[in-house]
């Protein structure tokens, strides 16, 4: 029996976990009905941990310390890779509860946890886990990990050995587990405890049993004692005396899935606590489960919302997101077979909406202070009833949402390729080679060629000053944008055109396309159109209009 917990009982008991998370998964999976009926809390427990314990052996295996890191080391690299690997609501959960164990291991810096010191890692735990949920709910698993915490400090308080603290935290996660039904009304009219908590009565489980029971163990893997455990389902995981009431036809289809569409998961970096903060108060307005969790140097965010966008946009308010999974929660939205080959275009002016719609696009309008959430694509692209759709953003700030959708519609059945065309003139570039003839993967290339091949810029009015890549610029400056970056400040907007024509043009260039927003005049059109036929003998200048608000013109050169 143990005394005090060293790297080799702390990695064994994660190990232990992951083995027991997986023996239990499916039975976890089949009590989850809180937040949404998603059955799936089980599997994302058992994900986050089998992922990360994979990410930190292979990590020690990569600089030659397998076996050889100190606690704290140890513990800090768990809590790293749980947070990165963080599936679901209950995933993320868990990366806290082992974030919060971490954090009293590194700050006491010590190479072995004693009683006491496990004690305050098990009621940092807690206070972490809750203080990530936006809206804490009784009777889920921070009900349950709270009461773990006030077991593990009274027993520590009372000179329990190491042992005595792992057997109160025990008793207290099963009595805390058996009340869940009576805190959450829906766990009651189920007759199931609560899945999220299901699983922290098994991390805490093989705590015990690792302080009981210790081999050494060196590695992330399983061995003959993980795999030695009681594989009988958990009676008392179920509650058979409470049944739910019995509810009509119509009853029952309202209550087939309540709540939003899509679960919206995703690395956020640049953040600070404040901006933290902001972008928990906004997904709150946006949809509820809503977790915000991490450090300065990284955020782990979750939310289940219908605005697939609008959670991406605040994400992108206060950092930048990575690393976006989007899941539908609905059972309606299970995948169809579908077949064929469609195109979805964003248009930020009626002008370019008709082009597109001409060369066969579905078209969906977006722009500035009016971008298409990843929801709206998701839509447009279902209404193509096509197996697979090509997307063309056509906007930098749109491929976030872009790639949101591509995700969200390969889980419901289509597969969305998307070209990263970020302005209107590689679009319609793209929209040029589109061959409806061809299979995908043919019209893929060549529109990823022709909308990566075309140079392209712009030129707006400031309408705030600014210290731009050109020089400061004041309200009212004419701005040439080159490449998506600002690199030219002036007074006309004509002579700035002609110098973002002469930058974007080079030796081979044959086509200028000129497409000329709401708020452009003849005279700027003109200039513009003189400044490309100047540039080669033979150059070809194509003038659309394209009614985009904003940039007066779109200048694209191939």
């Amino acid at each position: 029996m143990l005394t005090v917990l060293d790297p080799h009982a702390l990695r064994r008991w994660a190990v232990l976990t992951r083995s027991a998370l997986a023996a239990r998964r499916a039975e976890i999976d089949a009590l989850n009905v809180f937040p949404v009926p998603d059955g799936d809390t089980g599997t994302n427990l058992y994900l986050t941990l089998d992922q990360a314990l994979d990410a930190v052996r292979a990590d020690h295996e990569r600089r030659g310390v397998l076996g050889q890191v100190g606690l704290a080391a140890e513990a800090s690299a768990m809590s790293r890779a749980a947070m990165l690997s963080a599936r679901g609501n209950s995933g993320v959960i868990l990366s806290q509860l082992v974030r919060g164990v971490s954090e009293e291991l590194v700050a006491a810096d010590a190479e072995v946890a004693d009683a006491r010191l496990l004690a305050r890692a098990m009621e940092t735990a807690a206070v972490r886990a809750r203080e990530s949920v936006v809206r804490p709910q009784e009777g889920t698993i921070l009900s349950v990990a709270d009461a773990v915490a006030e077991a593990a400090k009274e027993a520590a308080a009372a000179g329990e050995p190491l042992a005595g603290v792992t057997a109160r935290c025990v008793v207290a996660a099963r009595e805390a587990l058996a009340r869940t039904p009576s805190q959450l009304e829906v766990l009651a009219r189920a007759g199931v405890v609560d899945a999220g908590g299901a699983g922290y009565l098994l991390f805490v489980e093989a705590l015990d049993r690792v302080v009981r029971d210790h081999t050494p163990l060196d590695r992330y893997e399983v061995d003959d004692f993980t795999m030695n455990m009681d594989l009988r389902k958990r009676p008392e995981w179920s509650v058979p005396t409470v049944r739910p009431p019995a509810v009509s036809a119509g009853d029952a289809k309202d209550e087939e899935h309540q709540g939003p569409d899509f679960e919206v998961m995703y690395l956020l970096d640049g953040a600070d606590e404040d901006a933290a903060a902001r972008l928990r108060e906004e997904l709150d307005r946006l949809g509820d489960s809503v977790i915000v969790s991490g450090d300065r140097e990284l955020w782990k965010v979750h939310v289940h919302v219908d605005d697939i966008g609008g959670a991406l946009e605040a994400g992108m308010a206060a950092g930048r997101p990575h690393r976006v999974e989007v899941t539908p929660l609905t059972h309606a939205l299970r995948p169809q077979p579908r077949v064929g080959l469609a195109v979805v275009a964003c248009a930020a002016g009626p002008g370019i909406a008709e082009l597109l719609h001409q060369a066969g696009a579905a078209v969906v309008m977006s722009g500035p202070a009016r971008r298409a959430s990843a929801g709206e694509l998701l839509e447009a692209v279902r209404g193509t009833g096509a197996g697979d759709v090509i997307l063309l953003p056509n906007d930098r700030d749109t491929i976030l949402a872009a790639r949101a959708c591509a995700q969200a519609a390969g889980q419901e059945g289509q597969q969305v390729h998307v070209i990263e065309s970020g302005t209107a003139v590689q679009g319609i570039a793209a929209m040029a080679v589109h061959d409806p003839g061809a299979d995908v993967s043919t019209n893929e290339m060549a529109m990823t060629r022709a909308a990566a091949g075309t140079r392209h810029g712009g030129v707006t009015v400031a309408v705030k000053p600014g210290l731009t890549s050109g020089g400061q610029c004041e309200v009212g400056d004419a701005l040439g944008v080159v490449a998506g970056d600002i690199t030219i400040v002036g007074d006309d907007l004509g002579e700035v055109a002609v110098e973002v024509i002469e930058r974007l043009a080079s030796a081979g260039s044959e086509l200028v396309t000129l497409v000329v927003g709401a708020d452009a005049d003849e005279a700027l059109v003109e200039r513009a159109r003189q400044a490309a036929c100047g540039l080669s003998l033979g150059v070809e200048v194509e003038v659309l209009q394209g009614g985009q608000p904003a940039y007066p013109l779109l200048i694209g050169v191939e």
